[in-house]
């Protein structure tokens, strides 16, 4: 449980800044680039970011166990790979704060239980809308799916490009970093691991 708790936020809501506080800090932030958020183009741009940060790091007010408790038992006795492919996220460097877009590829082995198809893609969701580290977000996914449903093993891969190597730094555009875990079954047994890769190339 530790691994999922502990990447909600550190602060309480008492330690939230408050609207006009963020918004401040935005024009702070625009004298510092160098532009004047008095003028008529950035008026209203100061309360724009502020609502729009609280949609791209909405992850932080959800808790991946509401979406992983409902299970469905009735499976016919299903016992095999359970794979949502190519799901697309959009997060946020924790370095730089500039975007990371990219795909989840998600496998379980059930044991007795499976999940609705839609909760792979939320859970994927709640942890890209958090400040990220593409290693973080690849372990907080399978540890949630794992502790949450307990099947016999999880699989993940991301393949995203990472805009702080794009814009910014070392600008190389294209480049994408691969990066995935696996637990239980996936973990033991290398062909299991290698079966996971081959259906995500879609062989």
């Amino acid at each position: 449980m530790d691994a999922i708790v502990k990447n909600f936020p550190q602060v309480t809501d008492s330690e939230r800044p408050s609207q006009q506080e963020a918004e401040d800090a935005i024009r702070v932030l625009l004298r510092w680039a160098g532009d004047d958020p008095r003028r008529e183009g950035l008026l209203d741009t100061p309360a724009r970011v502020a609502k729009a940060y609280r949609e791209l790091f909405g992850g932080y007010e959800l808790n991946p166990e509401d979406v992983l408790g409902r299970t469905f038992e009735e499976v016919s006795g299903y016992d095999d790979i359970v794979l949502e492919r190519d799901v697309p996220f959009y997060s946020h460097c924790e370095h730089h704060m500039v975007p990371i877009i990219g795909k989840a590829h998600v496998a379980y082995l059930p044991s007795g239980r499976v999940l609705g198809l839609s909760k792979i893609a939320r859970v994927v969701d709640i942890f890209a809308r958090r400040l990220q580290t593409q290693e973080a977000m690849t372990a907080q996914i399978a540890n949630a799916i794992d502790e949450s449903l307990r099947p016999r093993g999880v699989a993940v891969m991301i393949d995203a490009e990472h805009m702080c190597m794009s814009m910014r730094g070392i600008k190389k555009q294209g480049s994408s970093t691969l990066t995935m875990t696996f637990t239980g079954a996936f973990k033991a047994d290398p062909a299991e691991q290698a079966r996971f890769m081959s259906l995500v190339r879609g062989r």
